[in-house]
């Protein structure tokens, strides 16, 4: 009896281990900033969980606003992945020193789209154009800008909203482009110009094109793709761009040095993934240029029933 009593108190003690060691392991995570637009950052990272189980707790901040916290953070890094974002500021942020090298075996874009030390690769390409209201543009008798020149016009004064430079990837993108078209000196002389008809500058560069579809400015600087996303949506935008030429962004993913030990090797997945053609994919459905070869798809993942949601940040 008392032997039987034993094995059945050993059977319990194996048993309860099993279960004890089972409930030990920790689900496997990543933390990541990320300069996506929220609809499809809540899409990709929502499609990379589905496809291979790792959960993404993320927060948007703007390209300027990542580099910022990343640098704040740089003794005690809180994520271990920068995705999306202007590639100026990926540049930046490996110029601080607060990114890391990574040769993803998924890197194929051509090599201008990509640090020649890998420390970040780009996902896909926007161009910066103007987005005018065009129940603005009647009400005040306007024409939609299709120059740099045209916009510092007297006539636009009070009509324009572009981003903060020193918040967004987008408006610095912006401010150097005026600097290659006219040179550093002449470019902030236009400045000067511009500056006479902005009305606000926005924190992140989304938002004067989201403020100009729902009339609150007339003309936003910002990025094609993302006028064309409101236009799709149902708003009362016409896209130009300006004949002297313009600039593009090479929204980009970066490693973030000395991120969270134990993130490393899933955050590596999630760049991986990244420069992928599911994620190529879901970028094409935002009317961006990816840097992998997808179909051109027709769904749109934010439709006219999403309206609500699309307050200005």
């Amino acid at each position: 009896m008392k032997r039987t009593i034993i094995v059945i108190m050993l059977v319990l003690a194996v048993t309860f281990g099993l279960f004890a060691a089972g409930s030990s392991e920790k689900e496997e995570r990543i933390t990541a900033y990320t300069t996506l637009d929220e609809e499809l950052a809540r899409e990709v990272f929502k499609a990379f969980t589905a496809e291979t189980g790792i959960q993404v707790d993320w927060v948007r901040l703007s390209t300027g606003e990542a580099v910022a916290r990343i640098e704040a953070e740089k003794a005690n890094p809180q994520a271990s992945i920068w995705f999306g974002g202007v590639g100026i500021g990926h540049i930046e942020a490996k110029q601080k020193g607060l990114t890391m090298a990574y040769d993803s075996p998924a890197a194929n874009m051509p090599a201008q789209f990509r640090d020649p030390d890998f420390f970040w690769s780009g996902i896909y390409a926007g161009a910066l154009c103007f987005e005018s209201n065009t129940e603005k543009l009647k009400q005040y008798n306007l024409k939609a800008p299709t120059s740099w020149a045209e916009i510092t016009s007297p006539q636009y004064e009070g009509h324009v909203q572009m981003a903060n430079p020193g918040s967004s990837g987008t408006a610095y993108n912006a401010l150097a482009t005026l600097v290659q078209i006219y040179g550093e000196d002449e470019a902030f002389e236009y400045m000067k110009g511009l500056d006479n008809n902005i009305t606000q500058y926005t924190r992140s560069g989304s938002a004067p094109g989201k403020n100009a579809s729902i009339g609150e400015t007339t003309i936003a600087i910002g990025y094609s793709h993302d006028g064309v996303k409101l236009v799709d949506i149902g708003y009362p935008l016409e896209i130009t761009f300006p004949s002297e030429g313009t600039g593009y962004e090479v929204a980009s993913i970066s490693l973030i040095k000395g991120g969270p030990a134990d993130e490393l090797e899933a955050a590596k997945k999630l760049y991986d993934w990244g420069l992928g053609k599911t994620a190529g994919a879901l970028y094409a459905t935002m009317f961006v240029v990816p840097f992998v070869d997808v179909p051109r798809s027709e769904e749109r993942r934010v439709g006219k029933e999403c309206r609500s949601r699309w307050s200005p940040d």
